[in-house]
């Protein structure tokens, strides 16, 4: 039973290691095909998003699944530490629970106390290991605490910075693209004067975007559960709107920005192609047409008031339908997976930008701020 003990709580420990290793310190894919880590997070996602499906009203679910990002790494520090105090519990006590306590008897409570408070590094002194094998492993713990909390400080910051460094482009997109983002607002509003060229930047921008969100998330998969601010953005609408852009733009007239176009297209196409790999979310076609006839004949009318002639020919449908079969089971698999909104081609109700929501005069505003306020001063 003792040699049973022992092998047990050094597997938790040394698993609790791996896995905090590989989730922070480890900037790269982990390929293992099981990994404690993943599971927890299909696991508990599972759950949450079926719970907040039954449970909560359609119009607070965003946000109720936004919620889960941030609480799961608490939740998943909170498994790891507990797999280490309970890991270094076992090995005290396989050890014969040589501790001297103060007001209480020995046994396996006292070893997982004893591990708890040299973990965390209370230093209360109540329960004082005795044998040479006990201070050892109290001595490695506190080693061990000491530095699993330094790697936390550090993997939070980063973490911020990447969620951040992501929203900014998206927020961008909303006067550039329309709220949600769409690849007819995109290209209308392109349609001015030296738009092309605007475009042609505007879609490099979008590549380095590209490569820099698929490398924060293959390293910080956590993040795409991170949720925008706005229930109609986030980071797959965004992909969605860019890799539809770029699909129109190389199907449609030569000009200054079909190349940028191209790249563009291919490194967002990337990014969700490995996206779904990390996620294991295979690709599924989608119940409906997001581009059926008559929507094309809409997309087509509003090119034209922008000045921009797609051609209405069998070889360009063609083109336009294999290019969307490239990408779009991608995006109805990870649209599913994350239940997020997989934005239109065309928003037929013209809604206003996120930035003209909530207008209000400076009379108003000016009202509102001299209002009192109900039950206290702020």
């Amino acid at each position: 039973m003792l040699i049973v003990a022992t092998i047990c709580g050094i597997g938790l420990i040394a698993t609790v290691l791996w896995e905090a290793f590989e989730t922070i310190v480890l900037p790269r894919r982990v390929t293992r095909r099981f990994r404690l880590t993943r599971f927890f997070y299909r696991t508990t996602w599972s759950a949450w998003s079926k719970v907040v499906d039954a449970v909560v009203p359609a119009r607070w679910q965003d946000t109720w699944l936004s919620i889960f990002g941030p609480l799961s790494i608490l939740l998943l520090l909170a498994i790891w530490a507990f797999g280490m105090v309970f890991g270094f519990a076992l090995l005290h006590w396989a050890a014969g629970s040589a501790a001297d306590v103060h007001g209480g008897g020995n046994g396996f409570l006292t070893d997982l106390y004893l591990s708890g408070t040299t973990f965390f590094t209370l230093g209360i002194g109540d329960v004082v290991p005795l044998s040479s094998t006990a201070r050892v492993l109290v001595v490695i713990q506190s080693g061990l605490g000491l530095g699993f909390f330094a790697l936390v400080i550090a993997y939070l910051p980063p973490l911020n910075q990447s969620f951040a460094r992501r929203e900014v482009s998206i927020s961008l997109l909303d006067a550039r693209a329309g709220s949600p983002p769409t690849a007819a607002e995109m290209l209308r509003r392109h349609g001015h004067e030296g738009g092309m060229e605007a475009l042609r930047q505007l879609l490099w921008e979008w590549e380095q975007w590209s490569a820099e969100f698929l490398e924060g998330h293959l390293s910080y998969p956590i993040l795409a559960y991170f949720r925008s601010q706005h229930d109609n953005e986030s980071w797959l609408a965004a992909l969605t709107a860019i890799l539809d852009s770029c699909a129109l733009v190389m199907v449609g007239p030569e000009s200054l920005c079909q190349r940028q176009a191209g790249l563009t297209f291919s490194m967002a196409r990337h990014a969700i192609v490995d996206l779904c790999v990390i996620f294991r979310t295979a690709p599924c076609q989608s119940e409906y047409d997001r581009l059926p006839p008559e929507k094309q004949a809409q997309l087509r009318t509003v090119l034209a008031t922008a000045g921009i002639k797609l051609d209405d020919g069998e070889a360009t449908n063609l083109r336009l339908r294999d290019l969307r079969q490239t990408y779009e089971p991608y995006l109805h698999a990870l649209a599913t997976y994350f239940q997020i909104s997989i934005p239109p081609w065309v928003d037929a109700q013209r809604r206003p930008d996120n930035w003209q929501g909530n207008v209000r005069t400076p009379q108003a505003a000016m009202e509102e701020v001299h209002r009192p306020k109900r039950g206290g001063h702020f």
